[in-house]
C-alpha cells in the first residue's frame, strides 16, 4: 500500500522543521506548504532539502488556491501546522483539500483572544472579565469594566508580544495609543481581568495542559509545570510532570476540557493554559497546536511523542491512551534574552554548565555578534535541557548551571543566566 501524505503547512512555530519531518516521516511522506515570510526565506535551501515544498505566496483567495492545487498534486491525507500564526491558513487549504482540520469559526476563536474569552464566558467555562479596543477613546470605558490591575495585550499575538501588566490608569491610558497608532500598530487591543496566582516558588504559579482531540471527544497527555515568569510575562522554561497534588490537578484538567470543548474543536493538538491562583484553577487562554518545548520535552521523556501524536491524529487517528511517562522530571529552561535587548558579544559558562550531572544538553538561540531586540516578548539567549529523579533535584542543577553562564553585551553589561529572569522592561512598549 502506498504511504500517506502528510502537509504540514509551515512557519515559524512551536517545531523545528527538522524534528517535524523526522517525527513525522515514520508516519508517512511529508510535503511542505511553505508560507512566504523572512523566517522561512532564511531557511528555504533547509526546507527544500529535508522535503518537497510547496510555496504558499499569501493569503488571498488566488494565492490559496493556487497553493492547494499544488498540494493536490502530492495527493496529501493530513493537512497540519505547528505555527500560531499560520492556523487560518491551514484551515483554508484544509477546506480546499477537503481535509480534516479546525473549521473558519473555531481557528476565529483560537487566534482572536477578545472572541475566545467571549465564547468561554458564554459557556459559562470562565467568567474573565474583558473589553476590546479598537482606538484609543475605548480606554476608559474598558477600564470601567474591567478594573485594575489588568493585563493589556494585543488582539492577536504569540509569545506575549506587547503583552504589558497595567497597574495605573494614566500608564494604561498611554500604553494604548501607543499600541494603536505608533509605528507598529495593533488592529485592536483586549483588556482583561489580572488573575493573580498563588506563589509556588521555585516553580510558576501556571500551567499548561496538553491534549489531543479526536472526533470532538478531548484527551489529556500531559500536564506541563512552568518556572516563574520574566517581567512583565515571558516564559522562561517548562517540564513535566507538573507538582500538581491530585485533587488540583484534577481541576486542572477538567478546565481545559470544559474549554476545548466549549470552543469546538473536532481534531487536533491543543495547549491549554492556566493561572493557579486562591481561588482555584483559572483560564488564560486556548491554542489550538503543539505547545513550545513540547518536541524537546518528549524526546528526553521517551514514550508518547507529540510531534507524532500530531500526524497521527491528523490522520485520523484516535486519541493517546496513555499519559507521558511520569517516572522523572525532565526540563527545559530558558535564558530569556534581556528585556534592553544589545549586542551579544560574549557567552562564557557552557562547559561548565554542561559537566553538571542531569544537564544533558546546551541549545544556542543567540549567537555572539547578534544584536537582540529590546521588548516584552518572550525570547531566548539559550535553553538547558535535563532529566533529573525529582523537581527538587531539577531546581538544585539549574541554581548551579544559572549561576554559572554569562552573558557579555557591547554595552559592558555582563548578565549572570539566573538573573536575567528578573530583568525588568526599562521602556513600556515593544519597539
Amino acid at each position: 500500500m502506498p504511504r500517506p501524505v502528510i502537509a504540514v503547512v509551515y512557519d515559524f512555530g512551536s517545531v523545528a522543521p527538522a524534528d517535524i519531518v523526522d517525527r513525522l516521516e515514520p508516519l508517512g511522506d511529508v510535503v511542505l506548504a511553505v508560507c512566504r515570510s523572512a523566517h522561512t526565506e532564511q531557511l528555504t535551501p533547509l526546507l527544500a532539502d529535508l522535503a518537497p515544498v510547496v510555496p504558499v505566496d499569501g493569503d488571498s483567495a488566488q494565492d490559496l488556491d493556487e497553493a492547494a492545487a499544488r498540494l493536490r498534486e502530492h495527493r496529501p491525507d493530513a493537512v497540519l501546522t505547528f505555527s500560531e500564526r499560520r492556523l487560518g491558513t491551514t484551515a483554508e487549504l484544509a477546506s480546499r483539500l477537503r481535509l480534516p482540520y479546525h473549521d473558519a469559526d473555531t481557528v476565529r476563536l483560537l487566534t482572536d483572544k477578545y472572541e475566545q474569552r467571549r465564547r468561554l464566558r458564554e459557556r459559562g467555562v470562565d467568567p474573565v472579565r474583558t473589553r476590546l479596543l479598537r482606538t484609543p477613546a475605548d480606554w476608559a470605558p474598558a477600564l470601567a469594566a474591567v478594573g485594575l490591575p489588568a493585563v493589556l495585550k494585543p488582539v492577536r499575538g504569540e509569545g506575549s508580544r506587547s503583552t504589558h501588566l497595567v497597574r495605573d490608569a494614566d500608564t494604561g491610558a498611554a500604553l494604548a495609543a501607543e499600541l494603536l497608532t505608533g509605528p507598529d500598530r495593533e488592529t485592536a487591543l483586549v483588556l482583561e481581568e489580572y488573575l493573580a496566582g498563588v506563589d509556588r516558588t521555585p516553580f510558576g504559579d501556571h500551567v499548561s495542559v496538553e491534549s489531543a482531540v479526536a472526533d470532538g471527544r478531548v484527551t489529556h497527555w500531559a500536564v506541563t509545570g512552568k518556572f516563574p515568569l520574566a517581567p512583565p510575562f515571558r516564559e522562561v522554561g517548562h517540564y513535566w510532570p507538573a507538582p500538581l497534588a491530585d485533587a488540583e490537578r484534577a481541576a486542572v484538567l477538567d478546565l481545559a476540557g470544559r474549554a476545548v470543548e466549549a470552543l469546538g474543536l473536532r481534531t487536533g493538538i491543543t495547549h491549554t493554559e492556566i493561572k493557579l491562583t486562591a481561588r482555584g484553577p483559572r483560564l488564560i487562554e486556548v491554542n489550538g497546536r503543539l505547545g513550545g518545548f513540547q518536541s524537546g520535552l518528549g524526546r528526553l521523556a521517551g514514550g508518547l511523542d507529540p510531534v507524532a501524536l500530531a500526524g497521527h491524529l491528523a490522520l485520523g487517528g484516535p486519541a493517546p491512551g496513555a499519559w507521558v511517562p511520569q517516572q522523572r522530571v525532565v526540563y527545559a529552561r530558558a535564558v530569556p534574552t534581556p528585556a534592553e535587548g544589545g549586542l551579544l558579544t560574549a557567552v562564557r559558562g557552557v562547559a561548565d554548565a554542561l559537566a553538571l550531572p542531569g544537564l544533558d544538553g546546551y541549545e544556542t538561540r543567540v549567537q555572539p555578534g547578534t544584536h537582540v531586540q529590546p521588548g516584552v516578548g518572550t525570547g531566548e539567549l539559550a535553553v538547558l535541557w535535563g532529566t533529573a529523579d525529582d523537581h527538587r533535584a531539577m531546581v538544585a542543577v539549574l541554581d548551579r548551571a544559572l549561576d554559572t553562564l554569562t552573558y557579555t553585551f557591547a554595552d559592558g553589561r555582563t548578565l549572570r543566566a539566573g538573573d536575567l529572569a528578573a530583568s525588568a522592561p526599562p521602556v513600556p512598549l515593544d519597539r
